[in-house]
């Protein structure tokens, strides 16, 4: 494709992603696909469009200083090429104008700038993690590892590693899951033979960690509350060998779809995709009481997969926050209810925000703790230490130093940031 031409579509993509009347991936997708766009094409659009929504700030800041269409000159800044091909696409002026803002140390630029975050959500995670900040800041504006979950049913994650080597691909074990691969750069996983025999599935260290707090055991009664495209549904499964029942629920038929094909992969057949109404659906209120362990991977900011999606950060605001947290109690009440006598449940997030983790754990502690059948916080590093995970205290923390809680941060432990809590039925 032409310089000009395909600065102008990445200029157009940059346009509507900044809508935020989408999800960028979905906004980008669309794109390249309607106007048929080349491997490198599409690669050059979308990293583009994502360096503009990572730095934003920072790139509106430089952007003042320029001429034409505001889109235009994001994607001048943000633009993921060589250097010389971009010029080749630019005005004299535009080039002096681009070589003006390259010499600008970013060190001197504002605060907001550096951090690249809306000011509500930088105050929230300064109050978290405090000197930590400019390292956590600075990590969520790198791109995510790739990680793969080895399906134990079929594989060794000893061996994947090395057919990896023989197809060209770096990986290394990941420190915490002992199911985990991570791969540097990015190849098409779904060309490898690994992966049409289901060995190994696309899935975050941190995600793969929520199985592992499940304990999920063979012959047991299980749900996946809010299972989506099947990523912990399917881990699960194969921790419980194939055997036992595995209810996958959520209220998108179109999400779990998804799961379908992922499904037929894997080799499980223990699992029971079923699309709910609410989380008072008739459905749950048939399985009351049946169940040994319940996972509710709750919906969420997803704040914790910024390098991943970081629209996400401009399209939420603390509104959307209370109400996130509202009904994440509310799900997770009704989950709980599933539960049986000396069963665990299990909350989770994939969420940077006291509010949507510590706090609602903490209320269902306290509401649920008073009945006769009521709740019983499990800690989880005792949890993490009885598995002998690596490193079990790293990985947890809690308001009273117990290692109550499930804490990942991207910047400590470079998977996305998570949070769970889990609880024993009485």
């Amino acid at each position: 494709m032409h310089p000009k031409a395909l600065l102008d579509a990445c200029a157009e993509t940059v346009r509507q992603v900044l809508l935020f009347q989408h999800p960028a991936d979905a906004v980008v997708s669309r794109f390249v696909r309607e106007n048929r766009l080349g491997v490198r094409e599409r690669a050059t659009v979308a990293d583009t469009a994502y360096t503009v929504l990572r730095e934003k700030l920072r790139f509106e800041s430089l952007a003042r200083s320029g001429m034409g269409p505001r889109e235009r000159r994001l994607a001048i800044l943000a633009f993921q090429g060589p250097r010389d091909f971009l010029k080749s696409a630019l005005t004299e002026s535009e080039k002096h104008w681009l070589d003006a803002c390259d010499a600008i140390d970013p060190a001197t630029l504002p605060e907001p700038s550096r951090h690249n975050l809306p000011e509500w959500l930088a105050t929230a995670l300064r109050a978290q993690v405090g000197d930590e900040f400019s390292a956590l800041a600075g990590c969520l504006l790198g791109p995510a590892p790739l990680d793969l979950r080895v399906n134990l049913l079929n594989a060794r994650r000893t061996e994947l590693r090395e057919e990896m080597a023989r197809e060209g691909l770096s990986a290394v074990e990941t420190p915490y899951s002992p199911w985990g691969l991570r791969l540097e750069g990015k190849p098409v996983l779904n060309r490898l033979d690994a992966f049409t025999r289901g060995a190994i599935e696309v899935q975050d260290e941190g995600s793969q960690l929520l199985a592992w707090v499940l304990e999920a055991r063979r012959g047991e009664m299980v749900v996946d509350f809010c299972a989506g495209a099947g990523g912990k549904t399917l881990a699960i499964g194969a921790a419980m060998r194939n055997t036992g029942r595995l209810y996958a629920f959520d209220t998108s038929a179109h999400r779990l779809d998804a799961l379908k094909p992922r499904l037929a992969r894997s080799g499980l057949s223990n699992v029971h995709p079923a699309a709910i109404a609410h989380e008072r659906d008739e459905r749950i209120k048939r399985l009351a009481g049946k169940m040994d362990r319940v996972l509710v991977d709750a919906p969420c900011s997803g704040l914790g997969t910024l390098r991943r999606s970081p629209d996400l950060k401009w399209r939420q605001s603390p509104k959307d926050i209370e109400e996130l947290a509202a009904r994440q109690f509310a799900i997770l009440s009704s989950a709980a209810r599933l539960v049986k006598a000396g069963g665990r449940l299990v909350y989770a997030t994939c969420s940077l925000l006291t509010e949507e983790n510590e706090a609602v754990a903490e209320r269902f502690t306290q509401e649920f703790a008073r009945a006769a059948d009521g709740f019983r916080l499990q800690p989880m590093v005792d949890i993490f230490e009885r598995l002998k995970l690596h490193a079990p205290a790293s990985l947890c923390s809690g308001p009273h130093s117990g290692g109550e809680y499930l804490r990942l941060w991207p910047h400590r432990h470079g998977t996305d940031g998570f949070f769970a809590a889990a609880w024993e039925r009485i």
